[in-house]
């Protein structure tokens, strides 16, 4: 589950010196084609497609409701104007937000602590249209300024588990990564930055109220509550996705067709709120689909909102759609 506090104002919580920026590494993962034109996203995947799918989760296409099989196939959509970081992208919901990205072929720069992991999952693309930079928010001497040039956007979905487990080997607790990794990321980031979009957790404005008082027992939704207050003092646009537990998936150690191949069942229709009162699950697929849609839409900008999924009809990628449900939330 994805955790998000709001909690009273907490003091006594020091930034800690920051260090001289050492230079980057940025790792040329995807190799372009020397002596033909790049492929697009699109002929990418549907060269993936004629090859079997042992991993396919299932056997829908995620597309919007108005959209066209056969066209699909053979076109491409615009190149768009944007260039969108994604902090977190081997995760859960960052490879859905990836993904997606690359199908509706929006430049993309990934910010990994391993970049293999982009090789495995996204397969080579053109270099113009998804890179990859080695780095850790955790460590902000890894936040180089060239990391940020020429983004516009950034999508943030980094995170852990709420109790120990493996994920917190290599001191990867909710602390440094929910609070210390999220402002180091804030601080780092232009000022000339569109949006920043940052996936946090229903609960966090309650973690000392039942049952998000259980779920915070070792910290995360507090320390979530204050990444999100460090993004909103920053003077950045911003807008905050609290979702709540998250389901379907992670679809770790996927390829990028099967991604694209992944559904939310039956749990497609989309609940969204505000002030921190929704409770439940909401499939990842909806989630990473919120995240992308909020980067075009101007009112969004400077607010929060929860999100879960029910049983029924979704809007998949139509704005018209995901624009109606952002009002109603505000609207409630």
């Amino acid at each position: 589950m994805a955790t998000n506090l709001q909690l009273l104002p907490i003091h006594g919580f020091p930034l800690s010196s920051w260090k001289c920026p050492k230079h980057p590494q940025r790792v040329p993962v995807f190799s372009l084609q020397p002596l033909s034109p790049p492929p697009s996203p699109k002929s990418i995947l549907s060269s993936r497609r004629r090859a079997s799918v042992a991993h396919a989760v299932k056997e829908e296409v995620i597309q919007s409701p108005n959209s066209d099989p056969a066209l699909d196939s053979k076109t491409s959509p615009p190149a768009s104007s944007k260039l969108v970081l994604v902090a977190g992208g081997s995760g859960g919901v960052g490879q859905l937000i990836v993904a997606s990205l690359l199908d509706r072929n929006i430049k993309s720069r990934l910010l990994l602590r391993d970049p293999e992991k982009a090789t495995s999952l996204f397969g080579k693309q053109d270099e113009e249209t998804l890179q990859v930079y080695k780095g850790d928010t955790r460590n902000p001497e890894d936040l180089d300024s060239s990391i940020f040039e020429g983004v516009t956007h950034v999508i943030c979905c980094t995170g852990t588990t709420a109790f120990p487990s493996k994920r917190w080997d290599g001191d990867n607790t909710p602390e440094k990564v929910d609070w210390e990794g999220i402002r180091n990321l804030v601080s780092a980031l232009p000022s000339s930055l569109k949006r920043i979009v940052l996936v946090s957790s229903v609960g966090v404005t309650k973690f000392n109220e039942l049952p998000w008082s259980i779920m915070n027992l070792f910290g995360v939704l507090k320390y979530k509550k204050m990444g999100e207050d460090f993004l909103c003092s920053s003077g950045l646009p911003f807008t905050i996705i609290r979702a709540g537990r998250l389901t379907d998936g992670p679809y770790t150690s996927y390829d990028l067709n099967t991604l694209l191949k992944a559904t939310a069942g039956q749990r497609r229709a989309v609940l969204m709120g505000q002030g921190d009162k929704l409770v439940g699950e909401v499939s990842r697929i909806v989630v990473a689909e919120a995240c992308i849609q909020a980067l075009d839409m101007e009112f969004t900008e400077g607010k929060i909102y929860e999100i879960n999924s029910v049983e029924g009809d979704g809007p998949g990628s139509d704005p018209q759609k995901w624009q109606e449900l952002f009002k109603t939330a505000e609207a409630k």
